[in-house]
């Protein structure tokens, strides 16, 4: 059993959509960043955790790749091209998706008022549009970013998406707007969406 400590409505749900594929069964503990639910597992108080036989695992990314590797499904083979094919979109969405995302909340909510500079948000928007552009010529032509099965990248993606269309981010490549609707579709993902109304 897994313990999945955060809420619904931030980088946790990569981990939630995650055990839903897989089909294992966990704990979803709701807890805000930097309570005290999540400040007993990780003094930095971001979310999610997950707890595994009481050791805490941290970084959405890094929680998704543990279960991929640990249950032998939906990601490639360490030490394979694949693999590194893989890793290097994984890598290109935290850089160029994840990481923009994050400036522009940092900006919009989570800074201190003084230190938030609103204007940087047109120079967020602009890089993640020239990031969608080059992200089409990475993709394969199968139904997943890497082919024909759902990898670590299309939990990331997806839920990129999602966040740019909530932070008002369009979405300017037709093909990435097709694949976001396919992947919010998936059973699992409905699921785990569904916890945070739960």
């Amino acid at each position: 059993m897994y313990t999945v400590i955060g809420t619904v409505g931030s980088r946790t749900l990569r981990v939630l959509w995650m055990l839903e594929e897989l089909g294992l069964d966990y704990e979803h503990v709701r807890a805000a960043p930097r309570s005290e639910d999540v400040v007993a597992f990780n003094p930095a108080g971001k979310v999610p955790v997950l707890v595994v036989d009481g050791t805490p695992i941290t970084d959405s990314t890094a929680i998704i790749t543990y279960l991929s590797d640990a249950h032998g499904r939906l990601t490639h083979k360490a030490g394979t091209l694949e693999r590194a094919r893989q890793d290097s979109v994984t890598q290109f969405l935290l850089d160029e998706f994840d990481a923009n995302l994050w400036t522009a909340a940092r900006h919009s909510f989570i800074l201190p008022e003084e230190l938030r500079l609103s204007g940087i948000k047109n120079s967020l928007r602009w890089e993640l549009e020239r990031s969608q552009h080059t992200l089409i010529h990475r993709m394969s032509e199968g139904e997943f970013v890497m082919g024909e099965e759902l990898t670590v990248p299309d939990i990331i993606l997806t839920h990129c998406l999602d966040w740019a269309l909530m932070a008002k981010f369009p979405i300017v490549e037709h093909r990435l707007s097709e694949y976001h609707a396919r992947m919010r579709a998936r059973p699992a993902y409905q699921r785990a969406v569904a916890r945070r109304d739960g």
